[in-house]
């Protein structure tokens, strides 16, 4: 089973760019989408149902803005839209779909960069996701969030990260949050336990400001992050650098596991 996450920033820009083509040679059974910036009266026919696979989408309110997907191959048991938070609904941020055992969702957290009030929303955000967050640790089943949590855990996941520690996405409360999904709830960073080590090579977003893509200089905010049993079967991640569809890049990691 292959999964692929990706911050689109604009499905419409992105699929000016290339994606949909890029997207059929991938062999993805299912694709997590984030940052729509649509809403349905936008969406073509290849954007709700790319060849081969079913599209779901919840989108915000508002036009433009936030947005979140997934396309599987297969039909879903169950689809969930949604937090049941009507702040957080409206801003379209959570869309699970049910296999069997299997949940896969495409979150996408707020950015709190652009202002107070919105890293205000963003820490409400992560107070009120953590009880989900909880529930499905303990679920009995196995669950793949997929998705741009805007959370560069640790040092090793931006480049800059002295000169960040006081800036959205490397704030000491939010790195102290994101860990504790990991040591508290049990759940696995995928991509990090295959590649531990992994520095420069893991970023998958980068600044549109200065020259940040051409040096590398990146951030690594992007994950899937899984139960422990589905974390255990990943054999191989990869971030797609050779074209550019956003300003973040796709994440793909292959698990030994039949949907």
């Amino acid at each position: 089973m292959r999964i692929v996450t990706l911050n689109l920033n604009g499905i419409r820009s992105a699929a000016g760019k290339g994606f949909y083509a890029w997207l059929a040679t991938q062999e993805a059974d299912i694709v997590c989408l984030q940052e729509l910036k649509a809403q349905a009266a936008d969406m073509t026919p290849d954007m709700l149902d790319p060849p081969g696979y079913h599209g779901y989408f919840h989108y915000a309110e508002k036009k433009g803005y936030s947005g979140v997907g997934v396309y599987a191959r297969r039909q879903p048991d169950r689809i969930i839209e949604g937090l049941g938070i009507p702040d957080i609904d409206a801003e379209g941020r959570y869309l699970e779909v049910c296999f069997g055992e299997l949940s896969v969702v495409s979150v996408y957290l707020p950015s709190g960069s652009s202002g107070e009030h919105r890293q205000a929303a963003k820490f409400a955000f992560m107070d009120h996701f953590w009880p989900h967050l909880a529930k499905l640790a303990t679920s009995g089943r196995e669950v793949i969030l997929c998705g741009d949590w805007n959370i560069a855990h640790t040092e090793r996941d931006l480049k800059n990260w002295k000169s960040n520690q006081n800036n959205s996405g490397f704030l000491p409360e939010e790195r102290a949050w994101i860990g504790r999904v990991f040591a508290e709830l049990g759940f696995v960073d995928v991509y990090r336990r295959l590649y531990p080590d992994a520095t420069d090579e893991g970023y998958t977003w980068w600044s549109n400001r200065g020259q940040a893509w051409t040096k590398n200089v990146g951030w690594r905010i992007d994950y899937q992050v899984a139960t422990p049993g589905i974390a255990a079967k990943a054999v191989k991640a990869s971030i797609y650098k050779a074209e550019r569809f956003s300003d973040h890049a796709p994440l793909a990691i292959d698990y030994a596991y039949t949907l």
